[in-house]
């Protein structure tokens, strides 16, 4: 197949457009041209400005692709700029699911209606995250219903490669008794480990599919649980108090993801307890050793 990805050049994208590769698809990626990548001589590569209608035009013009993934798509604008101007037989875009409101126990892709409400089309300063994300799927669900699309959301993805370091705040303020102000101690949350996030995708680009999907690791933890496995381990002790540095994850409601739409289909995602422990081992490494 002949798939073009936006974005791809770095976190899970790496795995995903490597799982492509391994498949034996033709693959061309498109960025600003600002970040280098390792793939070599086995993918093409265009030049586009992700946020300017006329330079997605230009960038798409006279290339029919079967499948376009898009990682970088945040608003309604995102949205519009390649389902107007592309040549393609399905559009992928990774969503999130901070599209729920609230997330819950079990969150199905159901849970959010994009048909229920009107939408604007906005860029991606408009709203908060949660918001532009949402108005994103408006667009997909109201003004392209007649379009070959899917919707994948995924919590917090999280892995060696994260640039994010959300998870690794938590492991280094512990460890150096930081003061944290964490909100949600005991909310247990679900989290997909990035090479499967990456790989999902790729595995999405040749299946019957349309709408939303979610992804996710099986199982949750709570902060409480990641920052006493990491005093246990080190010996440390995490302060925690109300006055001391905004934790990443706060405000994020208890909740689990269902996956049993990604299971139908043929993937099985990992169980968090079985790698989340090792990954943390990863991070007190990293600090001992002042990376």
């Amino acid at each position: 197949m002949n798939i073009l990805v936006i974005g791809g050049t770095r976190f899970f994208g790496i795995p995903m457009v490597n799982e492509l590769l391994e498949k034996g698809h033709d693959v061309t990626i498109a960025t600003r041209g600002k970040t280098p990548d390792s793939f070599g001589s086995r993918v093409r590569r265009i030049v586009l400005q992700r946020t300017d209608e006329e330079s997605v035009k230009a960038a798409l013009k006279g290339t029919h692709y079967d499948v376009i993934i898009d990682k970088i798509a945040y608003c309604s604008n995102d949205i519009r700029y390649v389902m107007e101007h592309a040549d393609c037989g399905k559009y992928i875009y990774m969503s999130s699911t901070s599209v729920y409101a609230p997330k819950r126990y079990n969150t199905m892709e159901t849970d959010f209606d994009g048909t229920s409400k009107d939408f604007v089309w906005c860029d991606r300063k408009a709203f908060p995250y949660e918001e532009i994300k949402r108005q994103a799927e408006y667009a997909l669900w109201q003004k392209y219903a007649d379009k070959n699309w899917i919707a994948v959301r995924y919590p917090f993805t999280i892995g060696r490669d994260d640039y994010t370091k959300r998870l690794l705040f938590y492991v280094e303020h512990t460890m150096k008794s930081i003061p944290m102000c964490v909100d949600n101690l005991d909310c247990q949350m679900g989290f997909v480990r990035s090479d499967e996030a990456g790989k999902f995708i790729a595995f999405l680009v040749d299946k019957e599919l349309r709408g939303a999907i979610n992804g996710s690791s099986q199982g949750t933890i709570s902060i409480k649980e990641i920052i006493d496995y990491v005093e246990k381990k080190t010996g440390t002790k995490a302060v925690l108090d109300s006055e001391g540095e905004e934790a990443p994850y706060n405000g994020e409601p208890e909740y689990s993801i269902n996956t049993d739409k990604a299971n139908a289909l043929g993937f099985r995602f990992s169980t968090l307890q079985e790698w989340i422990y090792d990954l943390l081992d990863y991070y007190i490494l990293l600090v001992k050793n002042g990376d």
